[in-house]
């Protein structure tokens, strides 16, 4: 293998493991939805980390100082962003309102270039399958959009009827493509012979041909089975 491969090797694992660091650094903010800062920030480390892998000589001084000087600068900006709103708004813009009570702001579409058509799909992306019954719909400084619904378009809620619920807690996995998960079944308060007989009711004849089972609330079994097809691929075997 020649000098060159090893070096390139090198440099690539050490890049990588250096914006690694970086990016743990400048926090789990920077692989959400991204603000026009953020994408910057991120498009900046990218093209810094790639020419440092391509270099021909060695991951050099100058590449690791201009990747700790935008590090810096983007920690740096966050934190005056905390402090000073007139920063916030020249870094992160400002929300923009798309439709108010029931009406585009055409204006403000124009503004952010974005179609009829894409209005309608983020709003079905939110559960709001009529215009009519928006209330407010705004473009937050990510590019995500927030929707409120008018008061009386809203689904009747427990608390507003008096209703005394419990948690249903976080479902936990039991079975997945066809497979018991016994470590999960301590912590979810059942057994292999709960499993089983909860199958059994469901008509279900064995582990492989269950796709994903969960159990949640107070001991409650949800079941998805497997396709046709793929229960013929593994054949039945039976619960053992």
């Amino acid at each position: 293998m020649s000098n060159l491969v090893i070096n390139t090797v090198i440099k690539t694992i050490a890049a990588y493991a250096f914006a690694l660091i970086l990016a743990r650094i400048l926090g789990r903010k920077l692989i959400s939805q991204m603000t026009f800062f953020d994408f910057v920030v991120g498009v900046t480390m990218g093209t810094l980390v790639a020419n440092a892998m391509v270099d021909s000589t060695n991951l050099s001084s100058s590449s690791v100082a201009a990747l700790l000087i935008i590090t810096a600068l983007s920690i740096g900006i966050a934190f005056l962003n905390i402090k000073s709103f007139k920063i916030r708004k020249m870094t992160d813009s400002e929300p923009v309102t798309l439709v108010k009570d029931g009406s585009i702001v055409e204006e403000n579409m124009k503004n952010t270039r974005m179609t009829v058509g894409e209005l309608m799909m983020k709003m079905r992306e939110k559960n709001a399958f009529s215009l009519a019954d928006v209330e407010f719909a705004i473009m937050e400084t990510d590019g995500e959009l927030s929707v409120l619904t008018k008061a009386d378009k809203k689904p009747v809620t427990p608390l507003q009827m008096n209703i005394k619920t419990q948690s249903e807690g976080l479902m936990k996995d039991v079975i997945i493509d066809g497979e018991l998960m016994e470590e999960n079944l301590k912590t979810a308060g059942v057994d292999k012979n709960w499993i089983k007989n909860e199958l059994q009711k469901q008509n279900v004849k064995d582990f492989s041909d269950v796709f994903y089972a969960g159990i949640y609330g107070n001991k409650k079994l949800h079941i998805s089975r497997k396709s046709e097809k793929d229960q013929e691929k593994q054949g039945q075997y039976g619960i053992e």
